[in-house]
């Protein structure tokens, strides 16, 4: 007969705790030479967080909370002033792979652009002008994405949320900057997308809980105030500054003719800031005479049917503008990038939400970072890489309740304390998910003087939301930054 055991008072919980003792960081470090002859080192894998936690008014130890997965590049034998780039992607959700392997790593993804996609298996290559010819690179996949997990017995979605998240990423630059002893190098933070929101909040976290003041800032895709992008009935800010993004996109679709791009967005950007602005505001107000004005106006502007405008009372959301504005083709247009087109699986669905572009893209990234990952940065884990996630929803933005997510005044009092601090911003004119005149937009309303916007340089790219997916957008966004983080060193000497 088997013998009896039975669980005693306070099992689990020591259980628990001695999990918690066993979770330490499981870097693989491997040597590689550029081919530029740059000798640089990688350490990959996840790095243990912890947290002081107190329990009834007393100590209760330095507890793990998560493991976050990072790659980190550094040049061999640096120079004392080396700069260091620490980088992200959005999503919510989103790994850091399309930074990673599509702009700023030594190898990139094979994955080819619009017209010319690489098919599978798909490949490396190598990037010559890879920013870590510039600076060492971190880059960084926030909890749930790549490998990054919160550790056993932890709440699943403590850091599914503005704050929890800013925190999270802060720690890990200050953990790495503290343990690599570079406090004293230049440091910058690349966003892209919600990772733009993300990269101003955790400068934000950083300055006021550490003192750390980064010497830039790296805005690819950039949205800092949400209420310029979110369609919600009464506000109709957002219908207007799509309005470029539409012409453009019907532009690189062969729909405005032999105009220039420069001509159409010319025009479309002087009617989204003043008469179609207005024509919004006035709602039933306008004349019929007006409205019709309007109407033709957007018809000649985006292309668009003048039913479908009339239908829409002048507003559509952006899914709707991608089932519309190739209907006639049989065919749907991308919203991270507007140059993509496809047939939909329901061509008389009046809105696409099947992103073409991003069903084109996440093939190759996800290849391409399974592989890198373990054959040449020597890091195994079971786990999947989770290039794209839904496992972060809901995200909680709670901190703004009542109020837009909105972090520009966060970036206004960056400027203000940190009179050294630079921003680099890049664009894409087919970007359906951020448009250019609505991060346009919200520079225009930060209360900076003359001296605080000459710290900015912008950067326009005939691309999408990845806008390095097309190779003359993503070498010149290479040589840009590069400039930004070295001529930052230069300003120091």
């Amino acid at each position: 007969m088997a013998e009896e055991t039975k669980d005693t008072p306070g099992t689990a919980a020591q259980d628990q705790d001695a999990r918690a003792r066993e979770v330490s960081d499981d870097f693989a470090v491997r040597e590689h030479t550029s081919p530029t002859g740059l000798k640089y080192t990688t350490t990959t894998g996840r790095l243990v967080l912890r947290r002081e936690e107190t329990k009834d008014g007393k100590v209760d130890g330095f507890k793990p909370k998560a493991e976050i997965f990072i790659v980190a590049y550094t040049k061999q034998d640096p120079e004392p002033d080396r700069p260091v780039t620490f980088a992200f992607n959005g999503g919510p959700g989103s790994a850091s792979v399309w930074l990673h392997l599509g702009l700023l790593g030594p190898r990139l993804v094979d994955a080819g652009d619009v017209g010319s996609m690489t098919p599978a298996p798909f490949g490396l290559v190598d990037n010559p002008g890879s920013l870590l010819e510039s600076s060492d690179l971190v880059m960084i996949d926030p909890v749930n994405t790549g490998y990054s997990r919160v550790v056993d017995g932890e709440a699943a979605d403590e850091f599914h949320a503005f704050v929890q998240d800013r925190d999270l990423v802060a720690e890990v630059i200050r953990l790495w900057t503290t343990r690599n002893n570079r406090w004293l190098s230049p440091k910058y933070l690349v966003g892209e997308s919600y990772g733009t929101l993300r990269a101003v909040a955790v400068a934000g976290r950083l300055f006021d809980a550490y003192g750390m003041a980064v010497n830039g800032l790296g805005l690819i895709s950039t949205v800092l105030n949400m209420s310029t992008l979110r369609f919600f009935p009464g506000s109709d800010l957002p219908y207007a500054l799509h309005l470029p993004t539409y012409a453009a996109i019907a532009h690189f679709h062969g729909r405005h003719g032999d105009r220039t791009l420069p001509d159409v967005l010319r025009e479309a950007e002087e009617f989204a800031a003043r008469d179609f602005g207005y024509a919004l505001t006035q709602g039933s107000r306008l004349s019929p005479a007006e409205y019709d004005d309007v109407v033709a106006r957007l018809h000649a502007i985006t292309t668009l049917d003048e039913g479908f405008i009339r239908r829409t009372n002048l507003r559509w959301a952006y899914h709707e503008f991608a089932a519309e504005l190739l209907r006639g083709r049989g065919l749907a247009v991308g919203r991270i990038d507007g140059r993509f087109a496809a047939r939909p699986g329901n061509q008389q669905a009046s809105d696409s939400f099947d992103d073409p572009s991003m069903r084109a893209i996440t093939g190759p990234y996800s290849a391409a970072m399974n592989h890198y990952v373990r054959a040449e940065l020597g890091y195994e884990n079971d786990l999947p890489y989770e290039i794209l996630t839904a496992r972060v929803q809901p995200w909680s933005y709670r901190t703004f309740e009542g109020a837009p997510v909105d972090v520009s005044g966060v970036l206004e009092r960056l400027l203000v304390h940190n009179p050294a601090l630079r921003v680099h911003v890049d664009y894409g004119y087919h970007d359906g998910a951020t448009p250019h005149f609505a991060a346009e937009y919200v520079w225009a309303h930060m209360n900076l003087d003359d001296a605080a916007r000459a710290r900015f340089t912008h950067h326009y790219h005939e691309a999408g939301h990845m806008m390095y997916l097309n190779p003359v957008a993503r070498d010149a966004q290479l040589r840009a930054l590069a400039a930004f983080v070295t001529e930052g060193r230069a300003a120091q000497e």
